[in-house]
């Protein structure tokens, strides 16, 4: 199949214990979550790597945590609601370092269990109820939208410094013929906490090739990535958005999951819509592209800049698409 755009209680002080029971309702409904860019390094999987700057604060406040919990309850619900707004006060300052207009918004705690992912109506392949699926947006209610960024033409330094100070996770869909002359800088971008997934070897268009060369283009390229950054990939987007039943069997026989396409595009100075309201929804996945001022009106962080103006404004978060598929 050709994709189609989309249109479409007890021993606790007293006083204290009501003051941060009131501190903690007020910041979970904002804030939940947004300690995720502070987790620890060598959780198996692709999670956020703090800086060195916020190595040293989560080491304080881990110390400030251990001590809490043998407070009881109540000292262990205000360390975590010190930790999210400690979080939140670095993603702000940052925010101001980067030129954001506003200060990104934090994701809601993942889900203890993913959603059930379906392929997307109109997206169906012949015999294809066994196969990864293929969608554009994860079924979830909270106000959360993904990034994703394809290729990796494009390998400006100040964008991995800047994605890790602001605490944005994103997913890069890597084509082997465009990073090959410097793997190194998507190594760093692994150890930041950036999820690495398949765009092939070659970039080609998927739908005009055999099975076999299909295969060879998605597994070949899961064989790299595991070999260069540890980890087979469980997900794939063909080139173009642009598949057929031959892709999906071919990702599969390499172990690919599912098969995230997008619901909006980004660009440093304007974004383009794929649902017929021109708006986001609930779990929308955003597409940009590692590009620069060869193809684009701007840079990398130009185009970082304009897609959270357009997502915070919008009162969305970025969450990690990782943890919901």
């Amino acid at each position: 199949m050709q994709q189609v755009r989309q249109i479409h209680r007890t021993g606790r002080p007293r006083g204290r214990g009501r003051r941060i029971g009131a501190l903690a309702g007020a910041v979970l409904v904002g804030l939940l979550g947004s300690a995720c860019g502070l987790q620890a390094p060598g959780d198996g999987g692709d999670g956020p790597v703090p800086h060195s700057g916020q190595q040293a604060e989560a080491s304080q406040i881990e110390k400030a945590e251990r001590a809490a919990q043998q407070a009881g309850p109540a000292g262990s619900l205000a360390a975590y609601v010190e930790r999210v707004e400690r979080n939140q006060k670095a993603r702000a300052v940052a925010a101001q370092k980067w030129g954001l207009a506003k200060t990104p918004l934090p994701a809601p705690q993942p889900p203890a269990s993913k959603p059930f992912i379906t392929t997307r109506k109109g997206f169906e392949v012949e015999g294809g109820a066994s196969l990864p699926p293929v969608f554009t947006t994860v079924p979830v209610k909270e106000r959360i939208v993904f990034l994703t960024i394809d290729d990796g033409v494009e390998k400006d330094p100040d964008f991995l410094r800047m994605m890790d100070e602001l605490q944005i996770p994103y997913s890069a869909f890597l084509s082997d013929y465009v990073i090959d002359d410097d793997y190194g800088y998507f190594k760093r971008m692994r150890e930041q906490g950036a999820a690495l997934h398949n765009h092939t070897l070659n970039h080609r268009y998927m739908p005009g090739l055999s099975y076999d060369a299909q295969e060879q283009e998605i597994c070949g390229q899961q064989e790299k990535l595991e070999k260069l950054y540890g980890k087979r990939p469980p997900l794939f987007r063909p080139p173009y958005g642009n598949y057929n039943g031959d892709t999906l069997r071919a990702a599969q026989s390499c172990g690919v999951k599912a098969v995230p396409l997008w619901a909006a595009e980004a660009f440093p100075d304007h974004m383009e819509w794929r649902e017929w309201d021109r708006d986001l929804h609930p779990g929308d996945i955003i597409l940009t592209h590692f590009r620069g001022a060869d193809d684009w009106k701007g840079s990398m962080t130009d185009m970082v800049r304009q897609v959270m103006k357009v997502v915070t404004d919008k009162g969305y978060a970025v969450a990690r698409l990782e943890d919901y598929v």
